[in-house]
């Protein structure tokens, strides 16, 4: 008989059960990703663009659907294929979206893919008060990985249902590895003797630091920070060449010089330990001072690129699927490699830690002599020289590129959407389609991910934010031929149709994934690539402008993420009870977006918003 132990604890609003040693019996006891139907993909695909593409482009698909659909066509075929699929296999969707999402993709991982999260400033500012925050943090994450080790990871509950706890036991110990056409995930933690080190980063040089002791005990705060000070001590000089600063790069040059590198014995051994390490800790140098308001806009560039080749760019394996970076100067945050996991696993581990780090003060313990960490060493040709300088030019141009602003909207948080009875999120995301529409005079797509995790192994599907709904009342709140009650009930229809399209993607019935699972099935069998495909409608529907991600944590850190494409924005954003945190990030390289303008008009867009809902009295029911 298993034993159970409920703990209570909130995750949000969400009351997690703990149930000791139950992961396997756990994962198998959730649902198989569904395969929506065909017809009502194809409905709410034509829906769906209504808001975004022109009427005769509408039309046109709408025929190519017409088509797609007949009894006995491509379309019914395509969906017969992707059922057979789904019986098969644990989940129909992940592998293929790991490939395409991740593996395929080949646009460097810094800005283009990796989010950065930006964690409370810390009051230390010499590296004795860094030492010290990242020896309580490291004990911290090894006390999280202790719980996922011992299988009493909580599971987590969402509307009554439980979540597929995998991304957990993927995030330590793991590593993309760059190929030259696709790249691909190692993760060392199933290994027989999995691995008992970290990689800790300074000055460009990396060490190995053991932090388990031979009796399979976690080395103490204490021994971790005397370990780091000899890190420290031995890394001193600052003109050693960044190796790291490699992973940064295209991903078809970076395995290119990956292979090469791998050539020498040294250099694979290196590589390796970086690979089969638990997670890295970055010890950055300190960056010139900035005022209180610059911080949080400063500290998420640095989480998200380190500042490029003159600062802290190099200090970095960005391959690492998780690694920790804590400034001399008191900027703590992280970066994560997203092939493996989804921001809300990482967010858990990191309000873990930070709990953690409250709770744990340096005891002194018995003074028993610590191996020297190991330096890994690089033998350094002059071809991956060459390499490095090419990335290191790469690196700034897409430092000098990148156009973020991160900040706090004071005013409210979740609780004025709530005493609206609306759902904070829903209310946010009608706030950004209102500061776009306000800024562009036009709808674009919109994409917000919704989590799948009530499915086994899922991962994300598409919240498409732009809706019919959410068109009319962009529309009509500047309209000064509408009187208030309209725009309020307007208003309260695009935030209930937010909440409906975010339920109904939650259960697995949300279009995008369906519509690249028909595609990828078409591609698998040979066939030729159906219309819908090919039609202007699908590349329009796929050009986010706005990619979006709410992702709530109790600690009041922001993530932050770069742009889908060229002309477009990311935004992330975590509510917080009376303020909002959030990041928006767009290109200088494109004239017509602009980071602090767009955070300012989402700022004056959920001001309005709630101006409009204490100024018209309600409706009687």
């Amino acid at each position: 008989e298993l034993m159970e132990i409920l703990v209570q604890c909130s995750f949000g609003r969400r009351k997690v059960t703990r149930i000791a040693g139950r992961y396997l019996a756990h994962q198998e006891g959730l649902p198989k990703l569904p395969v929506p139907p065909l017809q009502q993909t194809c409905e709410r695909y034509l829906a769906a663009l209504t808001p975004i593409v022109d009427p005769e482009e509408l039309n046109h698909t709408w025929q190519l659907l017409e088509e797609f659909q007949k009894p006995g066509g491509v379309g019914e075929r395509l969906q017969k294929g992707l059922e057979q699929r789904a019986k098969k296999m644990e989940n129909w969707l992940s592998d293929w979206w790991l490939q395409t999402a991740y593996l395929d993709y080949r646009m460097p991982v810094v800005v283009h893919s990796s989010p950065g999260v930006v964690l409370p400033s810390m009051e230390f500012s010499d590296r004795q008060g860094q030492m010290r925050y990242a020896a309580k943090l490291i004990a911290g994450v090894l006390d999280f990985k202790s719980m996922i080790d011992n299988e009493t990871l909580p599971v987590e509950y969402l509307g009554g249902k439980s979540l597929c706890m995998n991304q957990y036991y993927q995030v330590l110990s793991s590593c993309r590895i760059p190929g030259t056409k696709r790249d691909n995930v190692v993760n060392y933690a199933l290994d027989k003797r999995p691995p008992t080190h970290i990689t800790v980063v300074h000055n460009f040089q990396f060490f190995v630091l053991d932090v388990y002791n031979s009796d399979g005990m976690p080395l103490t705060v204490d021994q971790i920070y005397i370990q780091l000070e000899k890190i420290w001590n031995s890394s001193l000089q600052t003109n050693k060449e960044p190796i790291g600063i490699l992973t940064s790069n295209h991903r078809n040059s970076w395995g290119k010089a990956y292979n090469n590198i791998i050539k020498d014995k040294t250099n694979k051994e290196s590589v390796r330990a970086i690979q089969k390490s638990i997670f890295t800790v970055c010890l950055d140098a300190p960056l010139p001072c900035a005022s209180d308001d610059m911080y949080r806009t400063r500290a998420g560039v640095q989480m998200l690129h380190g500042g490029g080749s003159r600062w802290n760019s190099g200090n970095r394996w960005f391959d690492k699927t998780l690694q920790f970076i804590i400034g001399e100067d008191g900027t703590c945050g992280l970066i994560y490699e997203h092939a493996p996991a989804e921001g809300p696993p990482i967010v858990s581990l990191i309000d873990h830690v930070v709990q953690y780090m409250k709770s744990s003060e340096m005891v002194r313990t018995p003074m028993v002599p610590l191996r020297m960490p190991q330096k890994l060493r690089f033998n350094i040709t002059p071809e991956i020289k060459k390499d490095i300088e090419e990335a290191k030019q790469n690196m700034n141009i897409m430092v000098h590129d990148l156009d973020m602003k991160v900040s706090v909207f004071s005013h409210f948080g979740k609780d004025f959407p709530k005493s609206q009875k609306m759902s904070p999120d829903a209310f946010i995301q009608v706030a950004l389609q209102l500061a776009y529409y306000r800024f562009y005079k036009r709808c674009c797509p919109t994409y917000e991910s919704a989590s799948l995790r009530m499915f086994r192994l899922g991962r994300t599907d598409t919240i498409r934010s732009t809706s019919i709904d959410s068109a009319k009342f962009v529309k009509a709140m500047d309209d000064p031929t509408k009187h208030n009650t309209e725009k309020v009930a307007l208003l309260d229809k695009a935030v209930k149709v937010h909440r409906a399209y975010t339920d109904m993607a939650i259960r697995g019935q949300a279009i995008d994934r369906h519509l690249l699972g028909l595609k990828l099935q078409a591609i698998e069998d040979l066939a030729a690539l159906p219309e819908i495909f090919m039609d202007t409608s699908y590349a329009v529907a796929l050009h986010f402008n706005l990619s979006t991600s709410q992702v709530p944590a109790k600690t009041d850190c922001v993530m932050c993420f770069g742009p889908v494409v060229p002309d477009g924005y990311g935004v992330c954003y975590n509510p917080m009870d009376a303020h909002i945190n959030f990041s928006v990030s767009a290109f200088n390289s494109c004239q017509d977006t602009n980071a602090a303008r767009l955070a300012q008009a989402l700022e004056d867009a959920l001001l309005d918003m709630k101006t409009l809902l204490e100024q018209t009295p309600k409706a009687k029911l």
